[in-house]
């Protein structure tokens, strides 16, 4: 790997629109054909990027970032870079305008076979509702040399952030993560099923569910007691998060009065009552910045 480091200081990220990244590349010439990675981000906390996330965005030429990346772990990643990579904005976030999946493809493609080094970073971990199957698949079917590095899905993060195991011994021999948020046309899961499901020891994990409250909470009722514990998690593992512990119950009333909205994670099952109690906040940043210092330095040494 070269070693594109400056240990005192960084170049300025040059940032395009995605339609401006794909027109860019009516060139003449042709070079050899680059790569994609596709790299889990995890929650958003920069503590929380595995060394392979980190190693796959120092690498990159282009940069594809989702909207649920925060900037502050895009510069944490980039620090020290002498030549950081082009860094083009494509934002995916649930209940907003975002761009088009087809288009994004079509540029991830674009860029590697111009010979770039691609990194699509997206929020969580790729291969859990972030679309990363059909990524590859179009990769792939077009020649293009993809891997995938995971990262922390955002329903354990969510879990652990409030101090919660997904699974226990004593309360749920299993976990089922689910979306609330079913694509056009499609059909949303069954959830008295699911809640049928979750009575008999598993803990539910449900992304994108906030907006659809209303219809999970019906079902799940049908197939689950009202005093389930259930959380909400919103910006899990962020200076900004905040979370509600209540019942399944009263969930869409606790929701509403609480005015927690996306992104949020939704855990509910009898593993809550394992809630454990929260380390220090001070004690948790410094330890673990003490550790992600030491691994950006160890990266640097080989990158």
């Amino acid at each position: 790997m070269t070693d594109r480091t400056d240990p005192a200081s960084s170049a300025a990220a040059t940032t395009a629109s995605p339609l401006q990244a794909l027109s860019g590349h009516r060139r003449t010439s042709r070079r050899a054909v680059g790569d994609c990675t596709l790299v889990g981000a995890g929650p958003g906390d920069p503590q929380l990027l595995t060394l392979a996330a980190l190693r796959a965005i120092r690498r990159a030429t282009v940069l594809l970032v989702d909207d649920l990346v925060p900037q502050a772990l895009v510069e944490f990643a980039l620090r020290g870079l002498k030549r950081p990579p082009r860094l083009v904005p494509v934002g995916k976030r649930g209940g907003c305008e975002s761009t088009p999946q087809a288009f994004i493809e079509r540029l991830m493609a674009a860029e590697a076979l111009a010979g770039e080094r691609v990194v699509r970073l997206k929020g969580g971990d790729p291969f859990i509702f972030g679309r990363g199957g059909e990524e590859v698949q179009t990769l792939q079917a077009q020649g293009i040399p993809v891997r995938v590095v995971n990262g922390i899905t955002s329903g354990l993060a969510a879990a652990t952030a409030i101090g919660v195991p997904l699974t226990h011994r004593a309360h749920a021999q299993g976990v089922i993560f689910v979306t609330g948020h079913a694509k056009p046309g499609g059909s949303t899961p069954d959830w008295a099923v699911l809640g049928a499901a979750a009575a008999q020891g598993l803990t539910l994990v449900i992304y994108m569910g906030v907006a659809q409250v209303g219809g999970i909470h019906a079902g799940l009722m049908q197939g689950l007691p009202g005093d389930t514990p259930a959380a909400v998690i919103q910006h899990a593992s962020l200076p900004q998060q905040r979370e509600l512990v209540t019942t399944l119950a009263e969930l869409p009333q606790a929701l509403q009065a609480s005015g927690l909205g996306s992104p949020a994670v939704m855990v509910i099952g009898e593993v809550l009552h394992a809630r454990t109690l929260a380390l220090q906040a001070e004690n948790q940043v410094e330890a673990a910045q003490a550790v992600t210092d030491g691994a950006l330095q160890s990266t640097r040494r080989s990158a």
